[in-house]
């Protein structure tokens, strides 16, 4: 008889897998941020449609105050990186600076006129 081991934790799904490289010396000092367990800088990874010359499918850049947005601040880009993996499906934004989750429009009945 052959044992084997049965795991009932459940685990969250993951979306996907992005490998990147930042530039450190592109870091601007002033928006390091001093936490409780040490220091960090907030970033944005942006993933894109395309693929660039170089393979790269998203880049990575320092994120943007409300006021640097409204004043179209040139973005800091720290580096680029790659899609490795994916499920196949890209998920709904979370709520984000205590915006609601969006919901999504009211479903309606799919009319696509295919005979199955």
């Amino acid at each position: 008889m052959q044992n084997s081991i049965l795991l009932t934790k459940h685990f969250k799904k993951m979306a996907g897998i992005v490998k990147a490289s930042i530039d450190l010396t592109k870091i601007p000092k002033e928006k390091i941020v001093n936490g409780k367990k040490g220091k960090y800088i907030n970033i944005v990874v942006n993933v894109n449609n395309d693929v660039d010359q170089f393979g790269n499918q998203a880049s990575v850049v320092v994120d943007q105050t409300k006021d640097e947005r409204a004043a179209k601040t040139a973005k800091t880009y720290l580096g680029n990186g790659k899609i490795v993996w994916t499920d196949g499906q890209f998920p709904d934004p979370a709520p984000y600076d205590g915006q609601a989750k969006s919901s999504p429009a009211a479903s309606a009945p799919v009319t696509d006129d295919l005979p199955f």
